[in-house]
């Protein structure tokens, strides 16, 4: 089964093509299944005064939904596809979140940390906020917010786990025990990981989570999906055959699907 769970489209700001145009790609590359899944709105920034094109507008999230329910009945019998939500996490806003979350039917909704406070550590505009800062310290800063999104009970799987690499800023220190302690809150709490290919193409080298934890993930007994966090239509899928290639290697059979918020593993 082929399957991409990780896309985001125009509404968004930073990504271009529609949900039917991913859909349609999906179809062409032989998709089983297709996670619409785009950046749950700002909460807690003034869209107004940061930084433009960091997601959807909160009157688009409606619409964005109303959409892909739409597509899924379009497409019914020639693609399954399965209505997400990346829903940041972001602290001491969890009711915030939480709302956003029981408001719609969801199939799934993606665990991310992208912000620490109002610094996106993804975001290639504000890599100068690593300049002064303890690299260990912001580690272990965005590792223990792994940890609470996890507890939260909001989400079906953590979205890029080790994306702090992404810009390839690296404490000198061993960061294992960090990496570990998340996977371990994963396992805890109940929930599957993804492995995100998107990696292949940014300074960090290699996919989220590297193969390392990946493998402690599987020894866990922590479940695993697979997406390639495409922001144009021409990138769904790719590098997901490095991908389930990698799960194999691992030793991984199964991949997590989802389906109104109740996860079935699926051989591969």
């Amino acid at each position: 089964m082929k399957i991409d769970y990780h896309t985001h489209h125009a509404r968004c700001g930073h990504a271009v093509g529609s949900l039917e145009e991913y859909v349609i790609r999906g179809m062409e590359i032989g998709l089983a299944q297709i996670g619409l899944s785009d950046h749950m709105p700002l909460i807690h920034v003034n869209p107004a005064t940061y930084l433009p094109e960091m997601a959807m507008p909160m009157d688009e999230l409606p619409r964005y939904v109303e959409e892909c329910l739409e597509l899924k009945e379009k497409y019914k019998g020639r693609i399954d596809i399965r209505v997400g939500l990346e829903g940041d996490y972001i602290e001491g806003y969890e009711e915030d979140i939480e709302r956003i979350i029981r408001a719609y039917p969801w199939d799934y909704v993606i665990g991310s940390v992208h912000f620490l406070g109002e610094w996106d550590i993804t975001d290639f505009r504000q890599t100068a906020g690593w300049e002064g800062r303890d690299r260990m310290a912001v580690y272990e800063q965005y590792y223990d917010a792994v940890q609470k999104a996890a507890a939260t009970g909001f989400y079906d799987y953590i979205g890029h786990i080790d994306v702090i690499k992404r810009f390839g800023y690296a404490p000198e220190g061993d960061v294992t025990h960090l990496e570990n302690a998340a996977l371990d809150a994963v396992k805890r709490h109940g929930l599957a990981i993804e492995l995100n290919a998107s990696g292949l193409r940014m300074p960090a080298a290699e996919m989220f989570p590297s193969a390392r934890m990946l493998q402690y993930a599987y020894e866990q007994g922590i479940p695993a999906t697979i997406g390639s966090d495409a922001h144009q239509p021409e990138r769904l899928g790719q590098y997901l055959e490095e991908a389930r290639a990698l799960l194999k290697k691992v030793g991984y059979t199964q991949l997590a699907t989802f389906d109104g918020r109740k996860r079935l593993l699926v051989d591969f």
